[in-house]
């Protein structure tokens, strides 16, 4: 016998948060991915920075399946995602922002429609795609089979876009990182959690983007920090250590493979 799925009622509200910012190109696949889910109880929120483009549009094409949208200029990616939580009612919050997808239209329904107990925090694997939708494989860095806000040490294994945290869990991203405040906003939430779900799922499809020299450089330097103080110097100049071991690994391992 099947189990009997919970009433709607029961289940727990979802805010899915996406923001954009001249994302014309990119934004309707999103929000399609978005109001295909077969999940009923989906607050869906888009955060706009000012777009000068046919983004707003696009935004009010679908306004009927958006619970609150807001376009106007901010400082930035993670202050626009803080606007986000902001206007948040969910029990869980779920960052899928413009070019991301979520796997499937089936995925929140696996997820989530059980009847409990819910925990702080799910998560799971990411497909990385091109601009066509295209799968280009799975990320160099894999989710654990258990996860907690040490995990974190060997880098960030979980992406940002496959992890549903309880808003009651979850602060603020904090503005003083520009490139890698996400890495920051996970790692409080882990050590916060008293409860930590792995789906053994694939939850989101994440656009591979080109980063400038600049950008990666300041974004690896910010990591490198958001580490020292969660896991001290020490720890972290080891483990810096072995991941630049798992990537000379892995660099030779390819090699190989093309003779």
């Amino acid at each position: 016998m099947s189990e009997q799925k919970p009433e709607t009622s029961s289940l727990p509200l979802v805010s899915l948060i996406t923001v954009v910012f001249n994302g014309g190109g990119t934004i309707e696949k999103t929000i399609q991915s978005v109001i295909r889910q077969t999940y009923p109880r989906i607050e869906y929120i888009i955060i706009d920075g000012g777009s000068k483009d046919n983004t707003l549009n696009i935004i009010q094409k679908y306004g009927s399946h958006i619970a609150f949208w807001l376009s106007e200029p901010d400082k930035g990616l993670y202050d626009a995602m803080n606007k986000g939580i902001e206007h948040a009612h969910g029990r869980y919050l779920w960052f899928i922002n413009s070019g991301d997808l979520i796997h499937d239209d089936h995925t929140l329904s696996d997820i989530l429609e059980h009847p409990g107990p819910y925990p702080d925090i799910y998560y799971g694997d990411t497909v990385i795609i091109d601009e066509e939708g295209r799968e280009l494989g799975e990320r160099r860095l894999r989710p654990p089979k258990v996860l907690d806000w040490k995990s974190f040490r060997m880098g960030m294994l979980v992406c940002h876009q496959s992890v549903l945290v309880s808003k009651e869990i979850a602060g603020k991203y904090n503005l003083i990182y520009k490139s890698s405040a996400d890495f920051d906003w996970v790692i409080r939430a882990l050590q916060k959690a008293g409860s930590i779900t792995n789906t053994h799922l694939v939850l989101s499809r994440f656009l591979q983007g080109g980063m400038t020299k600049t950008r990666h450089s300041r974004a690896l330097k910010e990591r490198f920090l958001i580490m020292k103080h969660y896991y001290g110097l020490v720890s972290t100049l080891f483990f810096h250590g072995c991941i630049l071991v798992r990537a000379l690994a892995q660099v030779f391992h390819r090699k190989k493979s093309a003779v």
